[in-house]
């Protein structure tokens, strides 16, 4: 047996005897077992964008979009996991999730930081959940902590999505929640989850009641159903259609910040077609806002249809095209949604709004996603775009984007 110096030393003067070390060196550390079956992963992103023709004072108001990404080089958000997978083969299995992001993009997930003071910061956290296996059934799986929403095409990490610009689609839905989630395979082509949150979030551990006249026990409450097509539907097997609700109490939604009641509703669907390199796919989100402070509502509807075709083995295209609208009262009053235009200076979300975003992806580096993307947004009602000074008041119909995105993931 082999001992380190310092096992040596300590045996030397009496502190530790040699047969305790050597029991203690066959032994594996239980800290160490449980470390090495953590795994490390995350990425770099990065962009280079062109806004062209009309200026960047006011830009459309999208996710993670600002005037100070306009027509320079950036750095979105470097992103750090770690996570131990609950083990399938244990039915009390468990594990763990921790989503570290790092960057400006931490500052505009919600528009309210990703910390529980809900300050805007370059440092956030994502997620942070215990995932835990129970013997029900088939199996049900639990996450307890801060965990990704539940709805939506698109998800936070760019290079997951077919496009690198985000949609309104997504900027209008919540983007993560603190509380229990429970998920349960029905069978192979069936599966709910079901939960209870605090608030559609970001902010960590939000109370709805101390950031309202809400009642203690008022929750928010998520729900999905997922339905996949079985492998012997011939070419549309794999295809999924999906759909979600989720009700209660968002900060994030209201003409000051200071929030309002909100159902989000999600609907969407992915389609293998009888060409392999072809995918389609089509999402539908709304939302229904009250406001706390008066009798004023709306709503917020985003319609988007996306293609994808696998050219070659690294080369692909993606087209997204989208038709967003909201109510008048939002439209003159809010500007600031979820994600969307929330404490994102010189942003516009436009009363209706469509946009056309065209995607080229060629992987020529290892591990590096290599993308260049045109996007055109047209509002269909106003000027907002453009140089004008007036708060929300530009002078153009027309935005027009260029971009250029690097990332790097491990």
């Amino acid at each position: 047996m082999k001992f380190n110096k310092w096992t040596i030393g300590l045996a030397a003067v009496g502190v530790v005897s040699l047969a305790s070390a050597v029991q203690a060196e066959e032994k594996p550390s239980s800290v160490l077992t449980a470390v090495s079956s953590t795994t490390l992963s995350g990425y770099v992103d990065t962009s280079a964008q062109w806004n062209m023709g009309g200026g960047h004072s006011h830009i459309p108001g999208y996710s993670y979009n600002t005037s100070s990404k306009a027509n320079g080089f950036s750095l979105n958000v470097a992103k750090l996991s770690l996570e131990k997978v609950a083990d399938a083969s244990d039915s009390w299995g468990a594990g763990y999730k921790v989503d570290a992001l790092f960057g400006p993009n931490a500052n505009t997930v919600g528009g309210l930081g990703t910390q529980s003071t809900g300050t805007s910061s370059d440092f956030g956290l994502k997620q942070a959940y215990v995932d835990l296996k129970a013997p029900v059934g088939n199996g049900l799986d639990f996450k307890m902590g801060v965990f990704d929403t539940i709805i939506g095409y698109e998800v936070f990490d760019s290079g997951s999505n077919p496009n690198f610009t985000r949609s309104y689609g997504f900027s209008i839905e919540p983007t993560t929640h603190t509380g229990l989630l429970a998920t349960y395979q029905v069978v192979e082509a069936v599966s709910i989850s079901g939960g209870v949150a605090e608030t559609f979030g970001p902010k960590i551990n939000e109370r709805a009641f101390l950031a309202s006249n809400k009642a203690q026990s008022y929750k928010s409450y998520l729900g999905s159903l997922a339905l996949t097509a079985p492998k012997d539907w011939g070419f549309v097997a794999g295809s999924t259609l999906y759909g979600g609700i989720i009700n209660g109490w968002n900060t994030g939604n209201g003409d000051t910040l200071t929030g309002a009641d909100q159902t989000s509703l999600y609907a969407g669907l992915s389609l293998n077609t009888p060409i392999k390199e072809l995918k389609v796919g089509a999402s539908y989100d709304y939302v229904d806002v009250r406001h706390n402070a008066n009798a004023s509502s709306g709503y917020q509807n985003a319609t988007g249809l996306y293609t994808t075709y696998q050219v070659t083995e690294k080369f692909s295209l993606n087209l997204r095209g989208e038709y967003f609208s909201q109510s008048g009262y939002l439209a003159n009053n809010y500007n600031n949604l979820n994600g969307g235009s929330a404490g994102l200076t010189g942003t516009v979300l436009p009363k209706a709004a469509i946009e056309g975003t065209l995607t080229a992806q060629y992987d020529l580096w290892k591990n590096v996603i290599s993308r260049i993307e045109f996007r055109w947004d047209h509002a269909t009602s106003g000027d907002p775009f453009g140089n004008e000074s007036a708060a929300h008041v530009g002078d153009e119909k027309n935005a027009f984007e260029l971009i250029g995105n690097l990332i790097y993931k491990f």
